[in-house]
């Protein structure tokens, strides 16, 4: 251990010790960019500093879960203390995704092999189950993947909105629900819209069946409604282009975000309409070739090779067709746009969010990722934050 000024400082030797891996190990995460040295020494010394074992913990931890390097490295870009609360509880949170998937597999396991022990015979089915079960892991963890992707958005718009009424709160107030309603929300992602409700004022007898295509979502929004002590709510992996339900069912329809993923818009819109009642209401937002401008002129500045999303969801369903779209399957369509805009002025949430995008910017940045969060906080610190474009809001459909 070296003191250099105020520092106090490891060699690789002494850290590998302290965090019992390898200094094979230590000098494989340097080569690849994951972890490398805080500081080089005069003489030649790899030195590390405390600060750096929750960084190695976090590695550790991410690769246990099956993460690739490249997505680590995403994950774990330049960490600091303000951080370190925020990735801990992400960590948590996709440990007790695998511990749930164990115990299921482990529960298979053991009746399986009581059937076998008591008839001396196999059930096919079970083996079956059980064969699915352990094939899911992988998707289990690319779904909760996605949900840490979507909180992290979600995170963006919370710390740095100008508007205090957040979206999901907005969302809900422009939702008419009556007593003894039925409502199907499509696409509910991790359940946020009905975190944001007041259960306590929420109509008495409302049904709420609370769906999405991607079953690690629905797991998810579960958990966490669940624990909220929300009622009359029906959870189920729905695809919106072929809904499960009766003709004239629901008395509204909820899709947040949703239209400009689904394959088949027209096939998706046929569906909600035929499970709408007569005079019930679909919900469904989305936002305009404006949103967030800002950020892809940044990274377009920084790399103009960098892509956010393949492809321009706002040309496929967005505040600028979205009507002319609608209007063929509704008899009325309104448009109600939500006020906003972002002033973020810490590099470290905006660098989370622009990973979190689909496009090729992970590919691009994965040798570079420090050198783009200094290139952002050089930009926030000339302009003392940057202002962000929010273009969003909803179509009310009778």
């Amino acid at each position: 251990m070296k003191r250099i000024g105020d520092g106090i400082y490891y060699t690789s030797g002494e850290f590998a010790r302290k965090a019992n891996v390898t200094i094979r190990t230590l000098r494989f995460y340097d080569k690849q960019g994951i972890l490398k040295p805080n500081k080089i020494s005069s003489s030649g010394y790899r030195l590390y500093t405390d600060e750096d074992f929750g960084r190695l913990q976090k590695i550790l931890s991410l690769k246990y879960l099956g993460f690739s390097l490249e997505e680590i490295m995403a994950m774990t870009i330049n960490d600091d203390a303000v951080d370190m609360a925020h990735s801990l509880e992400i960590q948590k949170n996709l440990i007790q995704k695998k511990i749930r998937h164990l115990e299921m597999m482990e529960k298979t396991l053991e009746d399986t092999s009581k059937m076998v022990e008591d008839s001396g015979l196999i059930d096919w089915n079970n083996i079956l189950n059980l064969i699915h079960i352990t094939n899911m892991e992988h998707a289990i963890i690319d779904q909760y993947k996605t949900a840490v992707n979507l909180n992290v958005r979600i995170e963006l718009h919370n710390r740095f909105s100008h508007n205090p009424q957040s979206w999901f709160g907005w969302l809900a107030s422009q939702i008419s629900m009556r007593e003894g309603d039925r409502f199907l929300e499509i696409g509910c992602g991790n359940g946020k819209l009905w975190q944001e409700l007041d259960w306590e004022k929420a109509p008495k007898d409302l049904k709420l069946f609370v769906t999405d295509s991607s079953s690690g979502m629905v797991e998810e929004a579960t958990r966490l409604l669940n624990g909220l002590g929300a009622k009359g709510m029906t959870f189920g992996t729905e695809d919106c282009q072929s809904l499960s339900y009766g003709d004239d069912w629901f008395d509204g329809v909820i899709g947040n975000h949703v239209l400009f993923y689904v394959k088949d818009i027209s096939r998706a819109l046929g569906e909600i309409r035929r499970v709408l009642k007569m005079g019930g209401k679909f919900y469904c937002s989305t936002y305009g070739r404006e949103h967030m401008r800002e950020i892809t002129l940044l990274v377009q500045e920084f790399d103009p090779r960098i892509t956010l999303s393949d492809v321009a969801l706002y040309e496929i369903f967005g505040l600028e067709n979205g009507q002319a779209i609608l209007e063929s399957y509704f008899s009325s369509v309104k448009k109600v746009l939500y006020e906003d805009y972002l002033l973020v002025d810490e590099a470290k949430p905006l660098l989370d969010y622009i990973l979190s995008c689909h496009g090729n910017q992970s590919e691009i940045l994965s040798q570079r990722q420090l050198e783009f969060k200094r290139f952002l906080q050089r930009k926030i610190a000339e302009k003392g934050g940057i202002k962000i474009t929010k273009m969003a809001g909803m179509f009310i459909c009778e």
